[in-house]
């Protein structure tokens, strides 16, 4: 891998992560267009890293203020008292689904999760329920209503958008599009949506991050040079910073459908391409 793809595929990546428009099927068709060797999981889980840190820099108030008080939310009155200290546990238990099916799953993702065909499918589907999900939200705001906040959130709302992050793992199915989607189908307004999502992607970002390290810190020898990781997760941080601040900014003026149609059309994409 030279240089300049590791620089496309990763700014390809972030843009693409944050986006609800599935970044694994982009960053294999893009391969394929261009006539590249697919760059593998390994780099997929670099690129990840320079996401996760965009998502820290851009979250560092909320993620120094929850820190604050993470101690003393160990004790269950402190919990319900402070909103910072209630949503850091949600987010980890969140974090609890996508964990243990990234455990079971491990094998069959690095065997059949990058199947062209698969990702298309899982492209056109949860593109189609996305937009289920914000014709919905266009309802409410068309009714009067504005959504719930990220304030109402409950232990039971925080599993079911884990559960809906843990069929992320399912190449295809975008974290951030299928977390905002469960979000938006449980009642909450698109920028409180949005604002969890990428708050969820810290947790499990972190996992994928320490596996990376230990694998080079074990000696396991790396499919791809060290140069084109570290160019990578340098750009993939600065693209995925500017993404998360277009789309934040986005959600409280826009709809999301046309990210939903987008997807739409690039699961078609795919199965043309792929199909021959």
């Amino acid at each position: 891998m030279t240089p300049w793809q590791a620089a496309v595929l990763a700014l390809v990546q972030a843009v693409t992560e944050f986006l609800p428009i599935s970044s694994s099927g982009h960053l294999i068709l893009l391969p394929r267009l261009l006539g590249w060797f697919d760059q593998g999981l390994e780099f997929d889980i670099a690129t990840n890293s320079g996401t996760l840190i965009a998502v820290m820099a851009y979250f560092r108030a909320d993620i120094a203020r929850m820190a604050r008080v993470f101690f003393a939310s160990f004790r269950a009155a402190e919990r319900v008292a402070n909103s910072d200290a209630r949503l850091i546990w949600l987010l980890a238990w969140a974090t609890i689904p996508a964990g243990l099916a990234g455990l079971l799953a491990k094998g069959w993702i690095s065997s059949y999760g990058r199947d062209p065909r698969l990702i298309a499918a899982t492209a056109i589907f949860y593109g189609a329920l996305l937009l289920y999900a914000d014709r919905r939200a266009s309802g409410v705001t068309l009714a009067g209503g504005s959504g719930r906040e990220l304030g109402e959130l409950g232990l039971r709302e925080a599993l079911l958008v884990g559960c809906a992050q843990a069929l992320a793992l399912v190449p295809g199915t975008s974290r951030s599009g299928i977390t905002i989607t469960a979000a938006l189908l449980l009642g909450f307004a698109r920028p409180a949506a949005a604002r969890f999502s990428f708050l969820l992607a810290i947790p499990i970002g972190l996992v994928l991050a320490l596996k990376q390290i230990a694998d080079a810190l074990g000696g396991m020898p790396l499919g791809v040079p060290p140069g084109a990781l570290a160019i990578g997760i340098a750009v993939s941080a600065i693209a995925g910073y500017a993404v998360i601040a277009f789309l934040l900014d986005w959600v409280r003026k826009r709809s999301l459908a046309p990210f939903a149609w987008y997807r739409l059309a690039l699961g078609v994409v795919l199965l043309v391409v792929f199909a021959r």
